[in-house]
Order: structure tokens, then C-alpha cells, then sequence
């Protein structure tokens, strides 16, 4: 290597290194958190939802009477019942949490609408 080449290799190698270290601070951190099972409150009549421990399921499909839910869950150890509910900045959706492994028929109440529908939720183990 002659004495011209050498400051420009090691300025080439100086900046593939600054690259690297750069780029390595935009790779998308592992979270481990994962996503809620979304079920659709018009939908959701007679089926079997399937979560795993420690997720939750999100009631979607009433925008408007989404705080009037209530739940019977046949097995409260399996699932337990969020309610809707608005906080004046954000609204937030019923939701389900999966408590340990089993299945349980819910039966989820309008008080609003009259609406109701019944449902098993299956809580397998966790991934």
C-alpha cells in the first residue's frame, strides 16, 4: 500500500463503522409484547375465541354503547371482563384478559341497546 492509499482505506473503514453503529440504533427493538385478539361484538354470537395466557381479546363493533357491556363469565379464574369505558381524551373498547388455561362460556349484556351474545373463550398456554 503506498502512502496515498492508506488515509483513504482507513478513512473508508472509519466510516463503514460510524454506518454500522448507526444503523444499529435504528433496528427495531424485541418488545416480546403481543397483539390482542380482536373479536367483533356483532360477530362474535356462538363462536369459540381462542387467547393465550396473558393476552387479552378486544370487543370491538359497538362505537356507540361500547361503556353499557357487561359480562357473566361462567369460570371467572379463565377470564376476567374489562369494561368499556371514555376518559375524555380516548375512548377504550370491552376486552377480555386471559387469566389461566381452560374454557369458559361469557355472556356479554348491553344495558343500552339490549343487546347480548354468548360466547366460549378458550385460554391456551402462553406463546
Amino acid at each position: 500500500m503506498t502512502r496515498t492509499t492508506r488515509p483513504r482505506t482507513a478513512a473508508l473503514l472509519a466510516l463503514g463503522m460510524a454506518s454500522a453503529f448507526a444503523l444499529a440504533g435504528c433496528a427495531a427493538p424485541s418488545t416480546g409484547v403481543i397483539a390482542p385478539v380482536i373479536a367483533d361484538l356483532t360477530k362474535i354470537d356462538g363462536t369459540t375465541v381462542t387467547v393465550g395466557v396473558g393476552n387479552v381479546i378486544d370487543l370491538t363493533g359497538d362505537d356507540k354503547t361500547y361503556t353499557s357491556w357487561e359480562a357473566d363469565i361462567a369460570d371467572p379464574k379463565i377470564v376476567e371482563f374489562t369494561p368499556g369505558k371514555d376518559d375524555g381524551s380516548a375512548q377504550f373498547n370491552p376486552g377480555l384478559k386471559a387469566l389461566a388455561e381452560g374454557s369458559t362460556e361469557v355472556t356479554l349484556d348491553n344495558s343500552e341497546s339490549g343487546d347480548s351474545v354468548t360466547f366460549t373463550v378458550e385460554v391456551t398456554p402462553a406463546p
